[in-house]
């Protein structure tokens, strides 16, 4: 004896509310996996660029020259945009005959934390939902399978003589929630693993840059004071 079965068919066949679980689930997949390759681009586009910016920037790159090149740009992101805001904060407080090396690298660094901020925001986009997806797909799962389990056994207290065949297709029915819960919430898990791990990295990378950037102003700014 052999029985098939079709999810399609098992759908069809749940209550109403069982179905309405399923396609929340199915959204919440769907949505997941396409912020995931969104995702997965940005990060490995902000990888590239700093990698490529820093090879540039520990080039011997004039600074000067370095910072015209990147600020006519009409879109500025990860480590440029701390260089351009560190630069632009450097260039105003140099020009003030009050401003000291300590408060000119004071204001720098302070200028690119705020960037620093606003670039690490950029990179968690939609992580938090992910995370949310993860951590309540199961239950949202879980709840359509006991609705589903519950109703069986309701229809089953109906008829007199109970069999495993009248109540196995709606546990099969039911089942299937807590399936999609999972297919939902395990891909979302992953992900916000594996790009907050990303993220982290990106992050530090940017601090590192933004205090050796400080340093190397606070020694220009030095010797101009001295000069």
């Amino acid at each position: 004896m052999s029985a098939e079965i079709s999810i399609l068919d098992l759908f069809l066949q749940a209550s109403l509310l069982v179905k309405f679980v399923m396609l929340v689930l199915l959204g919440f997949s769907v949505a997941c996996w396409a912020m995931i390759f969104q995702r997965r681009n940005a990060l490995n586009n902000a990888q590239q660029q700093l990698k490529a910016f820093e090879d540039k920037f520990w080039g011997g790159t004039d600074l000067s020259k370095l910072y015209s090149e990147v600020s006519a740009r009409q879109h500025i992101t990860g480590i440029e945009s701390l260089f351009v805001a560190g630069f632009k904060e450097f260039a105003r407080l140099r020009k003030s005959s009050l401003s000291t090396p300590q408060a000119v690298v004071d204001g720098t660094h302070r200028a690119m934390r705020v960037a620093l901020s606003r670039e690490v925001d950029s990179l968690e986009t939609n992580l938090p939902f992910m995370a949310t997806v993860g951590s309540i797909s199961p239950y949202i799962g879980l709840f359509g399978t006991v609705w589903g389990i519950m109703n069986s056994f309701i229809a089953l207290g109906a008829v007199k003589q109970a069999t495993l065949a009248m109540v196995a297709p709606g546990i099969a029915e039911a089942l299937v929630a807590t399936a999609m819960g999972l297919f939902a919430a395990i891909p979302a898990v992953m992900a916000f693993n594996r790009f907050s791990y990303h993220v982290e990295r990106l992050e530090n990378s940017y601090g590192n840059f933004m205090e050796e950037f400080s340093s190397i102003l606070q020694r220009q700014s030095a010797a101009e004071q001295k000069a």
